[in-house]
């Protein structure tokens, strides 16, 4: 019988063990074989600026899991879901700051929907595919009021100055993920004082609203207007997509105390279930060169500093050059993003690719499979070093197309396209035109321009006319 281990083993936040990984849907004998999933929830952006290079890594160390859940379950049987936060207070503040001249509710309509664009821009460069679902916030306001009437309901929340609080000592094992005591999170950690909670652990369900503020009707009979807290979001929209318990949740380590605590509660305490998750998985901190990231350390990088403009290194980086430098630190240990770290994946890539164009590959052939031994590796909890190793002796063992195909597996492809689009090719004319003329400066703009986006130029003379001519050459 297929109890649906497929030789996956992953390492449990809430059980800190590593364990073999068996889907829920599995286990209901009557469930039909072709309705099985596996669902896992990560948490996505708040979208209030633009996503650095911390939260990139979620999303590729997720993206690069769903891939391989998807080749050992199959496309149809994988159910993935990040969600999208539209309504906090951080947006609040950026859009008011940003927009002084309209009105709130407009400023924040119109950073949420250029930030969520500029996300899925940014990451869709990093070879992340889309999840299966993308729910936002602010579509789910109803089932947040069910969840928070329910808790209320059943004495885990209360009511409070037009607040609903959920009550922390309601739930016996809170603070199982973390590992954490009452005490111990009333002394370290972020708990935000009010004279209204009951507990100084109490978390915030539902808030009011001012008239200028995003409301909505409140819930469990409060007057007037409010919005929700942070962590009933993910909670709501993860039963909504999910269902009360599913497979694995995702997210940061910084997510761990107190979102998903939080989200715990919440959920098991709704549902009357003994676990939100079977499996939580946290990626760990990204640094960047050597340093906590900060505005204040001048160290802040977005994804779209990296791949559009020349700030580290003097150039910009593609995304399949980023998304290798991501990868090759096992994902539950702390990553230092590093200018040495993007040339290591860039000569990683290009003697994938020289090697692959030795073999005679322009492309995976259809039917190359990815190498066992790299598929083993991967299901030894995303032990990708050991992966990639496994890629180096394909290549030099003469496979490379096991090895193109083992690498396509988690969105990684060394073979570029060898054509270059309209646009670059005129650029190109018009560089020769400007020779021609003598105007060295707008001619050297647009050499700088090119070799910027991986395009180098070399000139030279036509043997037979004398005429100046160029060649190109695409690098990463």
């Amino acid at each position: 019988m297929d109890d649906g281990f497929r030789g996956l083993s992953l390492t449990n936040t809430l059980t800190r063990r590593k364990e073999e990984f068996r889907p829920l849907d599995w286990a209901d004998t009557g469930r039909a074989a072709d309705a099985k999933q596996v669902r896992m929830y990560v948490c996505g952006p708040t979208v209030y600026d633009f996503a650095h290079i911390g939260n990139a890594r979620p999303v590729i160390v997720f993206d690069t899991l769903y891939r391989l859940l998807r080749h050992l379950y199959g496309e149809a049987h994988v159910r993935y879901v990040r969600n999208i936060t539209d309504v906090d207070d951080k947006i609040n503040a950026r859009a008011a700051s940003e927009h002084p001249d309209l009105q709130l509710n407009e400023a924040i309509a119109r950073v949420t929907a250029g930030t969520t664009r500029q996300f899925h821009a940014d990451i869709a460069a990093l070879g992340a595919l889309p999840p299966d679902v993308e729910p936002r916030a602010t579509d789910h306001i109803d089932a947040m009021k069910t969840m928070i009437e329910t808790l209320v309901d059943k004495g885990n929340a209360y009511v409070a100055d037009g607040h609903v609080l959920f009550h922390t000592p309601s739930m016996p094992d809170y603070g199982a993920l973390s590992g954490r005591s009452l005490d111990e999170m009333i002394a370290g950690a972020r708990v935000e004082v009010a004279s209204y909670k009951k507990d100084p652990t109490d978390f915030v369900l539902w808030k009011p609203s001012t008239m200028e503020e995003p409301g909505w009707s409140s819930p469990a009979g409060i007057d007037g207007r409010g919005r929700p807290g942070w962590h009933i979001e993910c909670s709501a929209m993860s039963e909504v997509h999910l269902g009360p318990v599913f497979d694995i949740h995702g997210g940061g380590l910084d997510l761990i105390f107190p979102h998903h605590e939080n989200e715990i509660a919440q959920s098991c305490c709704a549902h009357g279930t003994d676990r939100m998750a079977q499996v939580w998985l946290h990626n760990g901190f990204v640094q960047v060169e050597g340093r906590k990231m900060s505005k204040s350390e001048g160290n802040f990088v977005t994804i779209n500093d990296i791949l559009a403009t020349t700030r580290i290194g003097g150039r910009s980086w593609p995304g399949e050059v980023v998304r290798l430098a991501l990868l090759k630190t096992h994902y539950r240990e702390p990553l230092d993003f590093t200018q040495a770290r993007l040339e290591e994946a860039l000569r990683e890539l290009d003697r994938w690719e020289r090697m692959a164009r030795a073999a005679g590959l322009s492309a995976t052939p259809e039917d190359a499979a990815p190498d066992t031994l790299f598929l083993d590796a991967l299901k030894d909890d995303l032990a990708l070093s050991a992966a990639f190793a496994r890629v180096h002796e394909l290549f030099d063992g003469g496979e490379a197309a096991a090895a193109l195909a083992s690498l396509r597996l988690i969105g990684i492809e060394p073979l570029r396209a060898d054509a270059l689009d309209a646009a670059s090719l005129e650029r190109i004319a018009e560089r020769l035109d400007l020779l021609k003329r003598k105007e060295f400066t707008a001619a050297d703009a647009i050499r700088d321009a090119l070799a910027a986006e991986g395009i180098l130029l070399k000139d030279g003379r036509d043997a037979a006319t004398g005429e100046r001519t160029t060649s190109w050459e695409r690098r990463r």
